[in-house]
């Protein structure tokens, strides 16, 4: 996997998922394994575009579920062929819409996979319609757990902080990785 920092790369097509994407968990593998099968399909690469802190980390000091390093591992492995990390810090939070949709098209997507909630540029004014606008865009629905609940990062942080460290990891499903690993070492 190819790791760039934003406005430093330009691909020649990819299909491409936005995202804070903090710990990695079904929703997000969910999206990516969409994303991916996509890829293959149209015969292009995959390229994640993520943030390094989270937005709910620079702004609400939010419990970091994966560290970047982490994150980028777990990417990796999930067949991510491009990564591009964005520095999410007081500039980058002032970069208006245009700007933004102007740095998503240096990287050529033939579709951009995102989850119902995505929301970009200063103060958020970007949102799924306005990427739709500009970009053939596949929305995923919420991925549901067992008891019908939307599967986030906000409510795994919740759940830590609770002291339910077991129904925690089980959103963040990190088990098949660590299976994935070991069977490919045999």
């Amino acid at each position: 996997m190819q790791v760039y920092k934003s406005n430093y790369v330009q691909l020649p097509e990819c299909v491409l998922v936005i995202g804070a994407l903090d710990g990695l968990h079904k929703g997000h593998q969910t999206l990516i394994q969409h994303a991916k099968k996509r890829a293959e399909k149209m015969g292009v690469p995959l390229a994640v575009y993520t943030f390094d802190p989270p937005p709910k980390v620079f702004f609400q000091h939010a419990m970091l579920l994966t560290p970047l390093n982490e994150k980028l591992e777990k990417l990796e492995k999930m067949g991510v062929d491009h990564a591009v990390i964005a520095s999410f810090n007081a500039q980058f939070m002032t970069q208006s819409t245009s700007a933004f949709l102007d740095e998503i098209r240096k990287l050529n997507p033939k579709e951009i996979f995102e989850g119902h909630d995505f929301r970009f540029g200063r103060n958020r004014e970007g949102d799924i319609q306005t990427l739709r606008k500009h970009f053939t865009v596949s929305l995923l629905d919420p991925v549901l757990c067992e008891e019908g609940k939307v599967i986030s990062s906000t409510r795994i942080r919740n759940l830590f902080a609770q002291g339910k460290s077991e129904a925690a990891y089980d959103l963040l499903n990190w088990g098949w990785m660590e299976e994935a690993s070991l069977s490919s070492i045999r």
